[in-house]
C-alpha cells in the first residue's frame, strides 16, 4: 500500500502567480500582496495579503523567507524562518525547512518536509492582521473558551 505513494508529489498547482520573485533578488522589508506571488530568492520580513483576499505565497526549492507569512494559501518547497498563517490552506513539499509556528484550514506535508514548531488547525476563524499567537490559541482550546 505505501510503495505506491513512494516517489509521488502534490498534484500540480493550476495557481497563476503574477509576481516572481527571483532566485538572485533579496527584499527587505515587509511585504502587503494583492496577487500571488511566487519567492525564489530570499524576503527578511513578514509577508501579508488583504484579509479578503483569496492570495496564495509559494516558496519554491530555492526560496528563503525569513518573517512570518499571512495569507489564504502557502505552499513551502523551500526555506521558512517565521510563523505561518494560512486561511485555507498548507502545504510542505519534500525538503521543506519550516522553524515556526503554523496556523491552518487544511493541511498538506509531504514525506521528508522538517517542521519544527506548533502545528494548529483553525478552521473556522479568518485570518487576522494580527493573528493570535499559537501559545495563545492552545491556552483558549485548553480552557474551552471559544
Amino acid at each position: 500500500m505505501f510503495e505506491k505513494l513512494r516517489g509521488k508529489s502534490f498534484a500540480p498547482s493550476q495557481e497563476r502567480f503574477d509576481t516572481i520573485i527571483g532566485r538572485t533578488t533579496h527584499i527587505y522589508g515587509r511585504l502587503v500582496l494583492l496577487d500571488s506571488v511566487r519567492i525564489d530568492g530570499n524576503v527578511t520580513g513578514n509577508i501579508e495579503t488583504g484579509k479578503d483576499n483569496k492570495i496564495t505565497v509559494a516558496i519554491g526549492p530555492t526560496g528563503e523567507v525569513s518573517g512570518d507569512i499571512t495569507a489564504h494559501r502557502v505552499m513551502v518547497a523551500g526555506k521558512v524562518e517565521g510563523n505561518i498563517y494560512a486561511a485555507e490552506r498548507v502545504e510542505f513539499h519534500k525538503d521543506s525547512v519550516v522553524q515556526g509556528d503554523i496556523s491552518y484550514g487544511s493541511i498538506a506535508i509531504e514525506h521528508g518536509a522538517r517542521l519544527l514548531g506548533l502545528v494548529i488547525q483553525n478552521p473556522n476563524q479568518p485570518v487576522a492582521a494580527n493573528p493570535p499567537s499559537a501559545q495563545s490559541v492552545i491556552r483558549k482550546a485548553q480552557e474551552g473558551s471559544t
